[in-house]
């Protein structure tokens, strides 16, 4: 009889760790193809978004009530059979209800749900996600550009974007200048706040203003102060004088096409701005010595940029993969267009800001205590 020898400890060890590895490694797997097919569903949604924004299929079922498939194409003067399949997908997808759903398909009735409707089209509610769907839209539309930068290292240059982009990003941001600006942000810095409500009026210079929100908001937030804002993009100026004019404080309220890194002296400034920006410029120490030589020695300075991590981690929370995302995508690759270039990327950490503050000649850096989930504040002391 052949006696079988004993087992090696060591070998089966080995063998259980190999097996439990593989185990492990067809577990991730499918948690990746879980996690890759809904992000798929997810973006389609953003896609199906982007045309009810569009084509005003949304507004058109907020203002007119539930509707049929024609009922909504006569509304949005759209043709009915396509306007059929996106209210079935719709409604599949529980962006909107349906009454009569054993009816003949073009004989239900879809409604938009008022907490619904908040959400996809009220440009002044803080529950206002809709135009980041416009935006992404915009930004994929570039996708093939992007493949040439990463092999050249050149750059997107953000005047070429189209309209989705530069309004979807300023539509994005409108709810929070216009609900919490002027009525927590600025407030929350005593001194701030007390000299914009004092005599004589205050100026304001609002760098990287873009469609012009934040100055219109803090406009309307103090009645007697005057508010110059400036940016490098034409179409961006174009946008906020007439969002200046339609919100009726056009003759407190200029907006100027300066690159802000060149800005000529324009006089001090009781307060100088830059909300989301400083991450995007080619040249942010140059635009931070600007902010410097218009503060002068008594003005504030105010930079609000992305509440990203203090430092890297590779198992970011959803803010951090949100805002790497965005670098990858867009930020990283505008602020590529022109050389040199300091290729911040919109992940810019409090030690990157105070390391450009401090080549700028400011004395410190402040990180005020503004709760935002996506926004730090900054105060730049001269």
């Amino acid at each position: 009889m052949t006696v079988a020898p004993a087992p090696d400890p060591a070998t089966e060890h080995r063998a259980t760790e190999g097996r439990a590895r593989e185990g492990n490694a067809t577990e991730r797997r499918d948690a990746l193809v879980e996690r890759l097919f809904r992000a798929n569903i997810a973006m389609l949604d953003l896609m199906t978004v982007y045309l009810g924004d569009r084509l005003g299929l949304y507004r058109a079922l907020a203002d007119g009530g539930p509707a049929t498939p024609a009922d909504l194409a006569e509304r949005t003067r759209t043709d009915e059979r396509y306007v059929r399949e996106w209210l079935e997908q719709q409604a599949t997808t529980q962006m909107l209800e349906v009454d009569g759903i054993d009816a003949p398909a073009d004989a239900r009735r879809y409604r938009l749900p008022p907490a619904h409707a908040e959400v996809l089209t009220d440009p002044d509610s803080l529950a206002y996600p809709a135009p980041l769907a416009r935006f992404n839209v915009g930004v994929a539309r570039r996708l093939p550009d992007l493949v040439r930068a990463f092999r050249s290292g050149g750059g997107i240059d953000y005047g070429t974007y189209d309209a989705d982009v530069r309004e979807g990003q300023a539509d994005a941001n409108r709810p929070l200048f216009a609900n919490l600006l002027g009525q927590e942000w600025l407030p929350s810095i005593p001194d701030v706040h007390a000299r914009l409500l004092a005599a004589p009026a205050a100026r304001i210079a609002d760098i990287g203003c873009g469609a012009g929100w934040s100055s219109i908001a803090m406009a309307r937030a103090y009645p007697s102060v005057t508010v110059h804002g400036f940016d490098a993009d034409d179409r961006s100026i174009d946008l906020a004088r007439a969002n200046a004019a339609a919100a009726g404080v056009a003759d407190r309220v200029a907006f100027g096409r300066h690159d802000v890194s060149e800005l000529a002296r324009e006089g001090t400034f009781d307060l100088v701005t830059a909300f989301e920006c400083i991450h995007d410029m080619a040249r942010p120490v140059d635009a931070l010595r600007t902010m410097r030589r218009l503060v002068g020695e008594r003005g504030a300075a105010i930079v609000a940029d992305e509440r990203v991590a203090e430092r890297f981690g590779a198992l970011g929370d959803d803010v951090e993969r949100l805002m790497y995302a965005w670098s990858v995508l867009f930020c990283l690759p505008t602020g590529r267009a022109e050389e040199p270039s300091a290729a911040t990327g919109t992940v810019m950490r409090p030690a990157t800001l105070e390391r450009y503050a401090a080549e700028a000649s400011f004395g410190r850096v402040e990180i005020l205590p503004i709760e935002h989930d996506l926004w730090r504040f900054y105060r730049l002391v001269p």
